[in-house]
């Protein structure tokens, strides 16, 4: 049974994938409340599920691009139940798990790229071929400066039609999506740690400039 989970976008997202397909699929319903949010959906899962924290095989987890706060929640929470469980913890590329779903829904044709919210104006942007695989990327950008006519999937394109005119579904990355590309093997594993871009918003300060 694997435990999957996404914290790289404003809303949390939980499954669980009981090696045929997902049996359970939560998403929380107020945006920026990771810390709050995470655990009890994790708990309602597991609940209807009718399964136990002892049950898990496996975890996964997004490992963004996304905003510091949420993905130090996630990923905080997943090397904590795989260090308590002793079970291993896959991390995942988000834009890989968005890619995975548009490819395999249908709603892209040919090669397309994935972009993002990454605030501050930007996006997140990852290149993908007609079957999901990545091409190059991520990397965070202006949308004006990778602005195509290609198939765009995820927040981004949404937020930026001026940048990119064939906006596609989904929007954001979904944990059940998560869950099956783990299990089929279907992108890049990668060990729990965050994937920023860029530096965190909050930093701590420097070392106090002398008065005299």
């Amino acid at each position: 049974m694997l435990l999957a989970f996404d914290t790289a976008t404003p809303l949390v997202s939980v499954a669980l994938h009981d090696g045929d397909d997902v049996v359970v699929e939560l998403s929380s319903d107020r945006p920026m409340k990771h810390g709050e949010q995470l655990a009890p959906l994790i708990a309602d899962a597991l609940e209807r599920a009718g399964i136990v924290r002892q049950d898990l095989t496996a975890i996964a987890v997004g490992i963004g691009p996304g905003p510091f706060t949420g993905l130090r929640v996630g990923l905080v929470t997943a090397r904590t139940l795989g260090f308590v469980l002793d079970i291993p913890v896959y991390g995942v590329c988000s834009l890989d798990v968005l890619a995975v779903e548009a490819a395999d829904t249908g709603a892209v044709v040919g090669d397309f790229v994935v972009a993002t919210d990454a605030r501050r104006k930007e996006v997140y942007l990852a290149h993908y071929d007609e079957d999901g695989r990545r091409i190059d990327g991520p990397v965070v950008e202006r949308p004006a400066d990778v602005a195509t006519a290609a198939p765009a999937v995820g927040e981004g394109a949404l937020l930026y039609p001026d940048a990119f005119s064939t906006p596609m579904g989904p929007t954001r990355p979904s944990a059940g999506w998560l869950a099956r590309v783990v299990t089929e093997e279907r992108a890049e594993l990668h060990d729990p740690e965050p994937m920023y871009l860029r530096r965190p918003d909050a930093v701590a300060p420097g070392k106090p400039k002398r008065v005299s």
